[in-house]
């Protein structure tokens, strides 16, 4: 069974999908698949949306929910990469082609990135572009914008909880 919910006041809406093994998606917007009820408030749904909320208001800096994703053999390297990148911190799409052994694949990473289904909580907002360009976004540069700035305005706080 696929549990959908709709949260409208995170990013402009974002809807969590869910199913029995872990959080398959976040999508930006409303999304119109079909789904069943959220299950209530121990649903793996719910709990997605507590440590969202938590990670907006800089009360959370990991998140840890089951994960069922879902790509090539490349990409899930490349989404398990993304998250080892620690909160508040940015990498290059290059850093991350040379972690995931293939050093001259950084297309290769932001075409991965970009279909990355579990944005946010598999951090593809922090790579950036070598140079200290923002690079690309599935959700849009301004959602990146609006998470790397959030991040660096929480991150003394990570610092202090992580010493």
């Amino acid at each position: 069974m696929v549990e959908l919910l709709f949260v409208p006041d995170l990013l402009d809406g974002i809807t969590l999908e869910a199913g029995p093994k872990g959080l398959r998606a976040i999508y930006f917007g409303q999304c119109h698949q079909r789904g069943g009820p959220d299950g209530g408030s121990d649903s793996l749904v719910r709990q997605t949306e507590r440590q969202l909320r938590e990670y907006f208001a800089g009360e959370r800096f990991v998140f840890d929910i089951p994960l069922d994703i879902h790509g090539s053999p490349f990409q899930i390297a490349v989404w398990t990469e993304l998250t080892r990148i620690r909160y508040g911190k940015t990498v290059s799409y290059r850093d991350v082609a040379i972690a995931v052994n293939t050093p001259k694949g950084y297309r290769a990473i932001g075409q991965a990135n970009n279909r990355n289904p579990i944005p946010i909580v598999v951090p593809c907002h922090r790579v950036i572009g070598a140079d200290g360009s923002i690079g690309g976004y599935g959700g849009g540069l301004d959602r990146k914008r609006e998470l790397l700035e959030l991040e660096q305005r929480y991150a003394p706080l990570f610092r202090e909880t992580a010493a």
